[in-house]
């Protein structure tokens, strides 16, 4: 999926502990407008179950891992996020589902806009019609 990758943060060991930084426009690929986690997830709660318009997002497990299912409208592809300096870049319009969250893990989502209601895709078939529109557009 061209609109999804890894990426990994600089990791800096030292004997009373390892320190990873984020700093937007370097290893993140966007200006950082919004940062926030989930916690306290029931290990059997789905997340996401939509997708965005505009927003771009890197996702990291800080603690903990779960699985994330992601559907470009073509082909489905998953990752398991457990290592905290790895993130999973993922771009506008690609629907997310979020699982199998281990007990106490922490989701740190970093997003490129503001939150905006507007901006999701709440229905999968929403979604799906979007992507028709767009490849439609894009033949004409």
């Amino acid at each position: 999926m061209e609109s999804v990758r890894l990426i990994e943060l600089p990791q800096i060991h030292d004997p009373r502990g390892d320190l990873t930084f984020i700093e937007g426009e370097r290893n993140i690929p966007f200006l950082i407008r919004r940062v926030y986690y989930l916690y306290n997830v029931p290990v059997d709660a789905e997340r996401g179950g939509h997708a965005h318009k505009n927003l771009k997002q890197v996702i990291f497990a800080l603690s903990g891992s779960f699985r994330i299912k992601l559907n470009d409208g073509r082909k489905i592809e998953e990752y398991w996020l457990r290592d905290p300096k790895i993130g999973l870049f993922i771009d506008r319009l690609v629907w997310r589902e979020i699982d199998c969250f281990s007990q106490g893990a922490v989701c740190m989502v970093i997003a490129s806009e503001f939150y905006d209601e507007e901006d999701y895709f709440r229905t999968y078939d929403d979604f799906l019609k979007a992507k028709a529109d767009l490849k439609n557009d894009s033949l004409s």
